[in-house]
Order: C-alpha cells, then sequence, then structure tokens
C-alpha cells in the first residue's frame, strides 16, 4: 500500500511485483490489490491474467491491456470492435494507418499503400508510439493501474514496452509471477532494477496464520489441537494446500461443528487433560461472521486420525506431475524415502536403494535438494529450528543485486551442483519439503513392497534405538528390553555382552573380580566429626572429582553431548512406525511407550502425552491378556500416565494411575488404615534387613530389575503426592510410600538407584520434620560414593547428588550451603555434556544466588542460561532466564532485561507445549506481570494477568517453580486487597479474611521447605495491617525477620526493614512512588559499572501502602 501512496503522491510510475511459488497466494493478493483501487474515484484498474501459451505470441500482454483500456473487451463483434476503435484512434492516427490494428485487434480496416510497404519493424515502432499516445491521454483524464498475473508469461516484445513505459508517464503496474523458468530478457532485468520497482518474494504462512486463517474460513472461535498440527505440517504454509486440506477434511464430513460451551469447572480426566483446542489472535474476532453471543468451535469426527488420510486427489494431483517431471532414477529414489518416512537419514536410505552406490545416492540427492523436493540438515536441532518458522515474505533491494538469476552457463549450473552434492555429504538429515509429496510416493508402492521395506528400515533401525552413547546405550524405561522381545536380528555374543554392560550387569569373570576388589565396602565418615566439619568433608570431595575430571578428562568426561533427542526423531519414532505398517503392534508398543518416558525425561509432558495415547490403542489391539509381558507394559503405560498428571498438577488422577501401576507389578498399596499399619510394620522390618547387609550376593534377572525400578519409580511420586494432604493421615501414607521406595531400591543393589533412593528419603525426613534422620541419609549417601571408583556412570552419580543436595539445602532455607553445593554441581555438569542436567542445575543455582543478593554471579549464571537455550533451542532455558529477569525487576532494585522484553517473549511462547503443560513457571510469570501491572496501578491490565495465573493455580505440584509462582500470585491477591480496601468495597472484608486464610494453610502444609516462608510471612503481616490488626502484624513481620536472619535471606530480610519503617512511621506515601521508581530503575550495566551503587538499588524497593489511621475496619 505504501507505494500506491507514493505513486499517488509523487505522480510517477511505481511498479509492484510479487514473486512466489504456486500456491502462495499471489492472484489473492492481485485481487485485493485490484478491489481497493476501484474503491477510489478517478482510478481505472486493468488486470488480466496470462498462461504459458501467452508467451510465445508477440506483443500479446499489451495486446490485451490495450483492448481492455480502449474497452474492446466487452465488444461482442468485430464490426463493433471496429468502430468503437475509429472513434477512438481517429484524432492520434491517420485513417490509412487504421490497419495497423487489423491484426493485434482482429478488426478489418482496409490496408493502404503506405502500410503495404511498411516493414515489420515500423510498424511494430507505429502501433507502440500509437499506444503510448493513447495511455498518455488517458493518464491526463485517471489513474491507470495495470494489474498483470501470471508475469512470467509476458512476452519479450511486451517487455521492452513496459520498460519504456513506465519511463514515459506516471502509471501503476503491479505483477504476480512464480520464478522465471529461464533467464529473464533483458527488459525484464531493467524492470527489475529500476529505482521505481518494489520487489516482494511471498513466502509461507507462519503457524499462527496458518491457525488464523483456518478459524476465520470456518468462521470458528477454536480448533482442535490435532486439526492445527495437521494443517501446519501438511501445508507448509501454503495457502493453497492449507484450502485444498480443509475443502477435503469437509467433503468426507470429518469437521463438526458445534455452540461454544461456558468454561466451567469439569471433572479432570486423562482425555481432557490437555486442553484440545487452540485459539486464534485476539484481533480474529473482527474478520469472523459469527456474532459475539452465538460462537462456535470446530471438533473433529468421533474414530478419525488425521495423519492416516489419503491426501486429496488436486495435491497428489500436483505431487505425480512432479514426479512424472523426473528421471526413472530420481523416482526410485523418492519413493524408497517415503517408506522411512517425512524425515529420514542418508545412511538408511542408502541401506534400502536397489544396488545403489554412494556416489550416485548423493548425486541424486543433491539434484532433488535443488529441485525443492528434499531440504537437507546438518542436526536435528537444525530441523526442529527450521520446523517452528516457516520462510517468511521480504523485499528484494534488486539494484544491490541481492536478487541473482540463474544467468550463468553449463558450467555454472555444474559448479552449483557440486556445491549442493558437498552439502548433502555433510548434512545426515533430510526431510521433504512436501508432506503430499511423501504420501503420494508411498501410496505408489504394492503392498508386499511396502512390508519388505519396512522390514529392512526397521532391522537397520533396531541397532540404534536405545539411549546415545554419552548415556551407555540403556532404555529410557530401565532393563525394559528384559522384558519383551523386540528383536528382529539375531544376537551374536559379542553384542549381547555389550548390551549386558549397558545396564549395568557383569559377566562371570567381571563378577569375581569385582566381589574380590570392591566387596565389602569398607570406608566410612567418622562419627566424632562436627556439622562444620562433615560439610568441608564433603565439599572437598566434590572438589577433588572436580580437579580428577579437569585432570583425565580422557578416561572419565564424554567424548559428545548427549543425542538422546535426536535419537528419538531419526530412529525411535521411525521404528515404531515401521512396526505399526508390519501390523507388530507389541513392538510398536515398547517404542511407543520408550518415546514417552524419553519426553518425560526431556519435560515435554504434551508429547509424552500424545505418544501414550499411541501406546492406549495398541494395548486395545494386544490379544494375551494374562501374559507377564503385557501386565508390564500395562504397568509401565499407567507408570507413565501417572507422571503426567503429576507433573500437570492433577494428583487425584496420578495417585489412581500409579496405585494401578503397582497392582499390576503385584505391589499392593494400602487403601485403610489396618492394612496400613500392618505393611508399615513389614517394611520397617525389610528396611532394618536391607541396612544391616553390607554386601551383594549377585545381579538379579533383568526382568526383577526392570519391576523394581518402576516399582520405586511409582513409590517415590505417591509420596509426594500425599506430602501436599491437608489431612493428618496422609502423611503416614507418604512415610509408607517413601520407606517402599527405599526398600525397592534397596533391593535392586545398584548404587545410583540407592542414592537417589537416600536422597529422597533424607527430603521426606527434611519436610515431614524429622530433624535427627534426614542427616543420617545424607551421610549414608557420602559414605556410598567414597566407595565407588571414579568412573564412567560414577561422575554422574557424583554431579546428581551434588545437585540435588544443594537443592535440597535450598528447600530447608540453608542458602550458603545450597550455592557451594550448586556451584560444584554446575562445573561437573557443564564437563559431562548434559544439556537438560546442566539447563536444570543453572536453573536452581540462581535462586539461592537471588535470595543472597549475590548479583555478579547471578547475572554470570544467567549469561550461561541465555547462552545455553540460544545454542540449544531450549525453550525452557530461555523462559526462566526471563522469569528471573523479572524478579530482577521487581525486587532487587534494577533491571537486566526490560520489562517490555521480557513481556514480549511470553506473548509470544505462552502457547509453546512445553511451557503451557508445565505446572509453575507461567503460573510465576503471569503472576509476576500482574504484580507489576498492581504496583502501577493498572488494574485492567493487572485482571488480565491475574485471571491466566488463576486458571493455572489448580495444577498443584511439590515443586519449587509451583511455590514461587503462588507466592508472586498472593502478593498480586495482595495488593488488590489493598485497592479493594482504600475503595471500601463491600467484601474487601471477607476478601481478606479468606486470603490470610490462604496464606496460612500454604505455611501449614510445609511441602516444599521453608525457604519460601519469609515472603509469605510478609504477605501475611501485610495483610493484617491493611485490615487493622497491628498485634498478628507484628509477630508474623518478626518471625519473616527471624527466619530471613536464620537462612540469610538478604533480599527479603531488606525488603522486610523497610516495610517495617514505612509502616509504623509518620510518612506518608504516595501512590506513584513505584512509578517514579520504574522510571529511574538503572540497568545492570549502570550498576557493574559503578555508575550506580549497591546501596541505592536497595532503595528502590516497592513499598506497600497502608495507613492504619484511616483503616476502615
Amino acid at each position: 500500500m505504501s507505494t500506491m501512496k507514493d505513486f499517488l503522491m509523487t505522480n510517477c510510475s511505481r511498479v509492484l511485483m510479487y514473486e512466489g511459488l504456486p500456491g502462495y497466494g499471489k492472484s489473492q493478493v492481485l485481487l485485493e490489490i485490484e478491489y481497493l483501487a476501484s474503491r477510489h474515484e478517478n482510478h481505472r484498474a486493468v488486470a488480466i491474467i496470462l498462461t504459458k501459451i501467452s508467451f510465445h505470441q508477440n506483443f500479446y500482454t499489451i495486446q490485451i491491456l490495450m483492448a481492455n483500456v480502449l474497452g474492446l473487451d466487452t465488444c461482442k463483434h468485430y464490426k463493433e470492435r471496429q468502430t468503437n476503435l475509429q472513434n477512438k484512434v481517429k484524432t492520434l492516427l491517420d485513417e490509412k494507418f487504421h490497419c495497423l490494428l487489423n491484426d493485434i485487434f482482429h478488426v478489418q480496416f482496409p490496408v493502404s499503400r503506405e502500410m503495404s510497404r511498411m516493414s515489420k519493424i515500423r510498424k511494430q515502432k507505429q502501433l507502440e508510439a500509437l499506444f503510448l499516445k493513447i495511455l498518455e491521454q488517458r493518464v491526463k483524464q485517471e489513474r491507470i493501474i495495470f494489474i498483470i498475473d501470471e508475469a512470467q508469461f509476458v512476452d519479450g516484445t511486451s517487455w521492452a514496452f513496459i520498460e519504456k513505459l513506465i519511463r514515459s508517464m506516471p502509471i501503476f503496474i503491479v505483477m504476480s509471477l512464480s520464478p522465471f523458468p529461464d533467464v529473464p530478457c533483458a527488459a525484464a532485468n531493467a524492470i527489475m532494477r529500476n529505482r521505481n520497482t518494489t520487489y516482494i518474494t511471498l513466502g509461507t504462512m507462519q503457524p499462527q496464520e496458518i491457525r488464523d486463517k483456518v478459524c476465520v474460513d470456518l468462521s470458528v472461535s477454536s480448533i482442535p489441537r490435532e486439526l492445527d498440527s495437521y494443517l501446519v505440517e501438511g501445508s507448509c504454509g501454503i495457502p493453497y494446500y492449507c484450502e485444498e486440506l480443509l475443502k477435503n477434511l469437509d467433503h468426507h464430513k470429518v469437521l463438526l461443528f458445534q455452540q461454544a460451551e461456558t468454561e466451567q469447572k469439569t471433572n479432570v480426566t486423562w482425555n481432557n487433560l490437555f486442553k484440545h483446542s487452540v485459539k486464534p489472535t485476539e484481533d480474529m474476532h473482527f474478520y469472523t461472521s459469527m456474532p459475539e453471543g452465538r460462537k462456535e468451535v470446530c471438533y473433529l469426527a468421533s474414530g478419525v486420525r488425521l495423519k492416516n488420510l489419503s491426501p486429496p486427489a488436486s495435491l497428489k494431483e500436483i505431487s505425480l506431475v512432479q514426479l512424472d517431471s523426473m528421471s526413472l532414477s530420481h523416482q526410485m529414489l523418492v519413493r524408497c524415502a517415503a517408506i522411512i518416512g517425512l524425515t529420514f537419514t542418508t545412511e538408511l536410505l542408502f541401506e534400502i536403494l536397489p544396488c545403489w552406490n554412494m556416489k550416485m545416492m548423493i548425486k541424486a540427492l543433491a539434484t532433488l535438494v535443488e529441485s525443492n523436493v528434499f531440504d537437507c540438515f546438518r542436526s536435528s536441532k537444525e530441523l526442529q529450528l527450521a520446523l517452528k518458522k516457516n520462510v517468511t515474505t521480504f523485499e528484494v533491494h534488486y539494484r544491490s543485486l541481492a536478487l541473482k538469476f540463474k544467468e550463468g552457463l553449463i558450467h555454472g549450473e555444474e559448479e552449483e551442483l557440486r556445491e549442493k552434492e558437498g552439502e548433502v555429504i555433510e548434512c545426515c538429515i533430510l526431510r521433504f519439503c512436501r508432506p503430499i509429496m511423501q504420501k503420494t510416493a508411498y501410496e505408489l508402492w504394492l503392498k508386499d513392497h511396502k512390508k519388505v521395506l519396512h522390514l529392512k528400515c526397521a532391522r537397520f533401525l533396531e541397532e540404534s534405538a536405545h539411549r546415545c552413547n554419552h548415556c551407555r546405550n540403556t532404555d529410557f524405561i530401565p532393563y525394559h528390553h528384559f522384558i519383551v522381545d523386540i528383536r528382529l536380528n539375531t544376537l551374536d555374543i559379542d553384542t549381547v555382552k555389550r548390551m549386558v554392560k549397558s545396564q549395568g550387569f557383569k559377566t562371570d569373570e567381571e563378577e569375581v573380580i569385582f566381589s574380590k576388589s570392591q566387596l565389602p565396602r569398607k570406608y566410612k565418615l567418622p562419627e566424632n566429626l562436627s556439622i562444620t566439619e562433615i560439610r568441608e568433608k564433603i565439599l572437598q570431595f566434590f572438589d577433588n572429582v572436580i580437579l580428577k575430571m579437569r585432570s583425565s578428562p580422557d578416561d572419565i568426561i564424554p567424548l559428545e553431548s548427549c543425542q538422546c533427542e535426536e535419537l528419538l526423531q531419526i530412529v525411535i519414532l521411525p521404528l515404531a512406525q515401521h512396526f505399526l505398517a508390519l501390523e507388530e503392534n507389541n513392538k510398536a508398543l515398547y517404542y511407543f511407550l520408550e518415546l514417552a518416558s524419553a519426553y518425560l525425561i526431556l519435560g515435554d509432558n504434551y508429547n509424552a502425552y500424545i505418544y501414550l495415547g499411541e501406546g492406549e490403542r495398541l494395548l486395545k489391539s494386544l490379544t494375551n491378556e494374562n501374559s507377564w509381558n503385557q501386565n508390564f507394559e500395562y504397568a509401565t503405560f499407567y507408570s507413565l500416565k501417572g507422571e503426567v498428571c503429576f507433573n500437570m498438577g492433577q494428583m487425584v488422577l496420578a495417585k489412581k494411575m500409579l496405585r494401578k501401576a503397582l497392582k499390576l507389578l503385584n505391589k499392593i498399596f494400602p487403601s485403610n488404615l489396618l492394612t496400613l499399619t500392618f505393611q508399615m510394620h513389614v517394611e520397617k522390618n525389610r528396611l532394618s534387613h536391607f541396612m544391616s547387609q553390607h554386601t551383594q550376593e549377585g545381579s538379579l534377572p533383568g526382568k526383577k530389575l526392570a519391576q523394581l525400578y518402576l516399582q520405586a519409580s511409582c513409590f517415590s511420586l505417591l509420596w509426594k503426592i500425599y506430602s501436599l494432604n491437608f489431612f493428618f493421615h496422609y502423611k503416614y501414607y507418604g512415610r509408607l510410600a517413601a520407606m517402599m521406595e527405599m526398600n525397592t531400591s534397596l533391593e535392586t543393589q545398584n548404587d545410583f538407584q540407592i542414592i537417589k533412593a537416600f536422597l529422597d528419603f533424607s527430603l521426606y525426613h527434611h519436610l515431614a520434620g524429622y530433624q535427627g534422620v534426614w542427616f543420617k541419609y545424607e551421610i549414608l549417601v557420602m559414605e556410598q560414593l567414597l566407595n565407588l571408583p571414579l568412573k564412567g556412570e560414577t561422575i554422574e552419580i557424583i554431579a546428581y547428588t551434588a545437585d540435588t543436595l544443594g537443592h535440597i539445602k535450598f528447600l530447608t532455607g540453608h542458602l550458603d550451603l545450597a550455592i557451594e553445593l550448586g556451584s560444584r554441581a554446575h562445573r561437573m555438569w557443564s564437563l559431562l555434556r548434559n544439556p537438560n542436567k546442566y539447563q536444570m542445575v543453572l536453573c536452581r543455582l540462581s535462586k539461592p544466588l537471588f535470595l543472597k543478593t549475590r548479583y555478579k554471579h547471578l547475572i554470570q549464571v544467567l549469561g550461561w542460561l541465555w547462552d545455553l537455550s540460544v545454542t540449544e533451542e531450549h525453550i525452557f532455558s530461555k523462559a526462566f532466564f526471563y522469569y528471573v529477569c523479572l524478579d530482577i525487576m521487581l525486587y532487587s532494585g534494577f533491571f537486566y532485561r526490560t520489562f517490555e522484553e521480557c513481556l514480549e517473549f511470553i506473548q509470544h511462547n505462552e502457547d509453546n507445549r512445553i511451557l503451557r503443560f508445565q505446572s509453575g513457571l507461567l503460573l510465576g510469570f503471569y503472576s509476576c506481570i500482574a504484580v507489576w501491572y498492581a504496583r502501577l496501578q493498572e488494574w485492567d491490565n493487572f485482571y488480565t494477568f491475574s485471571k491466566k495465573a488463576k486458571n493455572l493455580v489448580s495444577r498443584r505440584t511439590p515443586t519449587v517453580l509451583y511455590y514461587e509462582g503462588i507466592s508472586r500470585y498472593m502478593e498480586g491477591q495482595v495488593l488488590h486487597l489493598q485497592k479493594q480496601i482504600e475503595e471500601q468495597a463491600e467484601n474487601a472484608q471477607d476478601s481478606g479474611v479468606e486470603l490470610l486464610k490462604a496464606l496460612e494453610t500454604l505455611v501449614a502444609q510445609n511441602t516444599t521447605g521453608p525457604v519460601f516462608y519469609p515472603r509469605l510471612y510478609h504477605l501475611m503481616a501485610y495483610v493484617c495491617i491493611l485490615m487493622g490488626d497491628g498485634h498478628s502484624c507484628d509477630f508474623f513481620l518478626n518471625t519473616a525477620l527471624e527466619l530471613s536472619e536464620i537462612q540469610g535471606n538478604l533480599l527479603e530480610k531488606c525488603w522486610l526493614r523497610m516495610s517495617k519503617e514505612w509502616w509504623y512511621s509518620a510518612s506518608d506515601l504516595t501512590g506513584d512512588q513505584w512509578i517514579k521508581i520504574v522510571l529511574s530503575l538503572p540497568s545492570w550495566d549502570k550498576v557493574v559499572s559503578g555508575k550506580v551503587t549497591l546501596q541505592d538499588v536497595q532503595k528502590n524497593k516497592f513499598l506497600m501502602r497502608v495507613n492504619i489511621l484511616d483503616n476502615p475496619f
């Protein structure tokens, strides 16, 4: 539109060119421009569409344009055209030259002698001169806009005339074109290089834009998430593809519509655990035709699986035409790749290609990449990044030679192909540019041929279908492969030994050596050491480990970082799909459960949910109901379901799932007090027996270990669930679950599992208030570590222990020790090259540093976290980074990133599947933003974000993130209470009582330790003083100060002292105090450079306003 405005204002020619592949919406853009032009008076839009044949007809484009300008397109007969022409040109052209128009406009003026003697070139010049005169006359009367669709078919003579035209008079030309099939002519090049030409390359629609378009096209307020994913992947952002896919679904009656229901609380079940609908951007409702009160939602017909649907015929035809244009060898390669799936590796493709050598394959792939059949990627991270965002529309500055045409000779093309071959060699992962092509090529195979190729793929992939070398090639579900017979390939003795070692077993010879050298374990910490000496000894041990890691890295540090996430996409998921195609349902189920477990480890609850859904369908199809193998798979299924529910804060559902899993594993958890008492007695005896044993009697069978590990996982979650319940008898269930986890782990005889159980048992006793017991188990952990050889898995056990101990110390308020342990854990995990663990330790370390106001170290940690989020494309790390930045602004008195940047991040990423289905982080984010707006008294914005936070409060989990989030949420509610009291609202008294009760409950439940108490007591004190209860206010304020002093929580301590001073002073605090602070808030750069002192920064605290004398209560 800016180009059109320039044309109207400057009165000089403008050319607007849109380039894009077929289906990108070029014609639609031109229609919109034609419509906009027709709405203005004194504007004449002349629109034409060209075809392939137009290119071979001389001057055809100008002929059609001029016929429209002269009004000949509406004439029914040549005589009418002739009369019309005669009237229009009689003042511009001598009558004896009228016959010049015969051929071009199909009329029959008499041919004069002068014309018969004229050469072809001269005739053309005469004709062009006439057209220029006609147009010059017209542009004086009205603005002319030429609109040319499919302009790549403009003939050379017409291009030359258009070039003269834009130099001669003010005219606006809009063109759409596909990329030129050959080198464009000189005139076309000149037009594109013209300073008055705007050349725009159309990109594809972004995922959010596809969602918006579909909601507008269907006139609905939301669409199913499955439909959204199907259209985003299937259309590749091409509008035409999106429309055809939607038409196909509508034709097969897949899309159903119903009135949108009002939001109300419903019982949470597994099926409605995740919201299955997605909404368009907020401003899209202006474009829907549906009235506000009668919104409809779209949903899918039951039993329909979109990914199994055949593509629409119109899109298959496009793919078939492209396939037919390829050589037979290239067709074969594309068809073989289609068997593997949308994404494939060159290694697997080479395995299934019949009678090809590597050189042939690379050359063919390079050609197909050049032809946009495939895209190639160096790593799965690069692939995932490409899938997140489609190519956007952009302007090409042709005059700066940014647009380069294929001007080259064959030598240049060969050079380009060689470069592409080099690129393919470097890239190990390829993907179909269009999923429709993959489906179309797949459907060309006969059923028997498909089966043979799927079998080949499965045999090849199963060799790598486990965790990566960094993680010692183990199963994602411990010892899972011992339960299910999944192997297609026969095993030789070396392979068996390798698998045995990867799971921590030992061969007979190794077992003898092990028993002689390591058993019994002797080292114990001296009993007469003080707590300070034990602390120093533990820290010294971790320092020695770090020193050894740095001094002999070849023996200890892995050569490569963890590749498990990449293996999920290129090995395990394809393998599951190959087994589905082969109807090997038990093997497919095995790998879907592995996928679900892996995504839970990676923190992706939504993907885990999706693959558990796939597993559930397969479980229903299995017939051997009483087999042990199937019982174990069912137990694994319910255990993973329970973990997903736990992570989503649905504890009732999680408990139900975990109990089911334990029942299937022949480990029934008590459901009444009588059986609870009996089981408690049994487990105490078992624990006493295990703890008195000092030797291992040998390795357990793999099936037994798989069962024990799964039981321990269930018990670990169960005690955390019971700890959340306020009823007194639930603590006994929690104690039993913790004890059963301990006993089960001891039975495994695995060092790592035992240490994890000791740490869990210690945390349980911390939170339950058993002061003397937790210390014993932390000592046992250290003694266990001191007896292990420093190699392989032991280093990971030590790093895990340092991190977990640091986390426990943070929860219990030992902030200095938490920093000491966290810093050492950070150094170890940075050397061990596990991005997932590394980001976790950085997130945990930032919190005690923040409370201790050790800002230099904190900013350093945030810098590492940012680098990790960028390098690994890790959304959780980036979200946590911005979350801490918000905390810094709210409580520390300076900013590291601006509020606007933090707000923009969450607005762009709140629908991200990792963040949306991760309990705690979004709650904290929304609550921090709500607090910011409440302090500024921007209440409309406060209500928006407070409502979003409130929807997440019910997803209660015993995690630091959740309790940080809930404390921020309660702060927002307290500030809102102050507003209600100032306005003397009717329900202010009730709101205050309710709020105080909620804060007291959070303290009483004690589910994550005392580190959050100072903030909660601070808020309770504020509520009390707002309600005129000065005595309670003093008690809570002094308690908060005392706890801050004990914990060394300098951040809260400083704020508490300032609050106390303000609340009991005669000073009058103005309402705009926080606005003044925000306007003068210094950046970290100013603080670190010394321009602003830390003493001044500490004064930038928000002081909660109160005036007891004016209190209405």
